[in-house]
Order: C-alpha cells, then structure tokens, then sequence
C-alpha cells in the first residue's frame, strides 16, 4: 500500500481525456508523435506588446515535445473518430540541490523543514520502497476523475480496492478536470503532499500498486466520500474494468524522464487560483489512448511496479 508519511493512505494517480487525434511527424511507430490534439485542449498563450499597450501580438511558439509509443499496437484506438486521450505524470521526489531550478516542496517533518524537487518519471519506472511520489493528472476535456488503487502480488492476484481519489482531505472532494488545469494527487496544501511506497505489513510478495484511473462525464452519484479511502466491493470493481475498459497504447515523451516540476506546473496544480496551462507549457510525461468504441465513460490501468 502506499503511505502518507506517518498515516497509511494508499496511491492515486491522476487521469484524464480528450477528444482527438495524434498529428505525426512520421509513422504511427516513430519516436516522432506530436501530441497537437492534446495541447490544442488547453487555452492559447497570449502576450502584450510592452510597446503597444495592451495591443496582442503573436506570442513565442516553443518547440512542442515529441513522443514514443511505449505499450501496445496501432488498433482501434488509432482511429480518430474513436478515441480518446488520457495523460499521467508520475513525479519521484529527491532532495533539492541549491542549483535546481523550477519549483520545489516544502516537507515538514519532526517540526523541521526540508526541500524536495520533484522529478518526471516514465510510468514503468521500477520503484523501491520508501519511495516518495506525486501524481499530476489533466484532462483536455471536461469530466469527473476516479482512482482506484489495489496491491497486486507476486502470484498475480489482488489485494482490497480502495477508492483513493476524490476524498473531502484532497481537494475538499472536488473531482472535476478541464484542459490545462493540472490535478496534483496527493495535493500540495496537504500534509503531507507525497505518497510513500511501503507494500502492507506481512506481504513481501507485493510486486506492484495497480492504479485504476475513471474518467466519467457525469459524478458517480452511488458513492461515500469521506476523508478516508473508501473501501470498495471487488465485484463493483470488477463491473466497472468489464464495462469501461478498452484497447490502450501508451506513449512517453522522448527525453522527459528526470526532468524536473516546473513553477508554471506548481501554479497550474494549487487548489487555490484559476490557473490553466497554456499550449506552449509543458505537457504531460505520459499519454494514452484509448479506443472508446462509443463509451462515453474510459478506464486505464497503470500498474507503478516495485523494484527487486
């Protein structure tokens, strides 16, 4: 189970949709894949002339990241016309250097203060216990984000589902996503704001946290949120994978691993504030598509796997 800090949670991850294709600089299997459709979701820059008043002038266009299909096979999920998009950071935290630049976290632990950069990783990244992780979710388009995370072991079964996004401690309970607005879980007004990987007691065997990530058009309404984890029925889970799940590839951007959290990204995930990122800010580190067939509701698995 993932564990926050002294208390015991479980790990979130972030998930998230849009409606759209890939635009490619070459084939589908290149290390070449532009996600235009993605960054498109998100609001344009926009700039003023220090010259002209508030007159807009064409804002600076950065290089948009390319990426390489990681999982899976060109399907149906290939199809423009039947696909959806969903991106996942995964963030590992490490010490902060005194030349790191970007945004840094504040821990507080036994009544001192230390700091911590957050790093990208991509999502088969093998972790070690007492690992500490943050998860940053967007969706390009509007809906209700869902996490499931469950222990899976080394004999291929699962432990509990637990139900460890949205809660009333995270967000005060407020699940929606949009384009350009980052979800951070845990968030970073919480205490503390980092998941710490510790499998649970009495089971050497954990081989992996298996994160479920729902992205529904409208709330679940048959759901208690409390400040809690909620504990879920296997048997609803399992409903819920029969029903929603669908043919996935996923792709991480080339050269992203180790790259570390920037402020426009801090500012974008902050609970208080209004701020979305822009189509020339940084995207995410890892992308699925899904083929949805019609659903109108999708689910991705990302198993975070322990290193041995």
């Amino acid at each position: 189970m993932i564990r926050i800090l002294k208390s015991v949670s479980f790990v979130a991850l972030g998930a998230f949709l849009i409606s759209a294709s890939f635009a490619q600089t070459q084939d589908d299997n290149s290390r070449q894949i532009v996600l235009d459709s993605f960054t498109n979701a998100r609001p344009p820059k926009t700039a003023t002339s220090s010259a002209g008043g508030n007159r807009p002038r064409p804002p600076a266009i950065r290089k948009r990241p390319t990426y390489r299909r990681a999982a899976g096979t060109p399907s149906v999920a290939s199809r423009p016309s039947a696909n959806e998009q969903l991106g996942i950071t995964v963030w590992r935290l490490r010490p902060s250097k005194e030349n790191d630049s970007g945004a840094r976290l504040l821990v507080m632990e036994n009544s001192q203060s230390s700091q911590w950069t957050p790093e990208r990783i991509e999502v088969d990244t093998p972790l070690a216990v007492g690992d500490r992780v943050r998860i940053s979710v967007e969706s390009p388009r509007a809906g209700y984000l869902y996490v499931v995370d469950r222990e899976q072991y080394g004999d291929g079964s699962f432990g509990d589902p637990y139900l460890i996004f949205p809660t009333s401690r995270t967000r005060g309970g407020d699940n929606r996503v949009r384009p350009g607005k980052l979800i951070d879980i845990p968030a970073q007004e919480d205490s503390p704001s980092f998941f710490t990987l510790v499998p649970s007691p009495g089971r050497s065997d954990t081989v992996a946290e298996v994160l479920s990530f729902i992205v529904t058009p409208a709330p679940l309404g048959n759901l208690s949120i409390s400040d809690k984890p909620l504990k879920l029925s296997p048997a609803e889970v399992a409903k819920w994978e029969q029903t929603w799940s669908s043919e996935v590839e996923r792709f991480e951007m080339n050269d992203g691993a180790g790259r570390a959290w920037t402020n426009e990204e801090k500012a974008a995930g902050a609970m208080a504030g209004s701020r979305l990122l822009n189509q020339e800010e940084p995207a995410p580190q890892t992308v699925y598509r899904i083929g949805t067939r019609g659903k109108s509701t999708i689910l991705v698995t990302v198993p975070l796997r322990y290193g041995r």
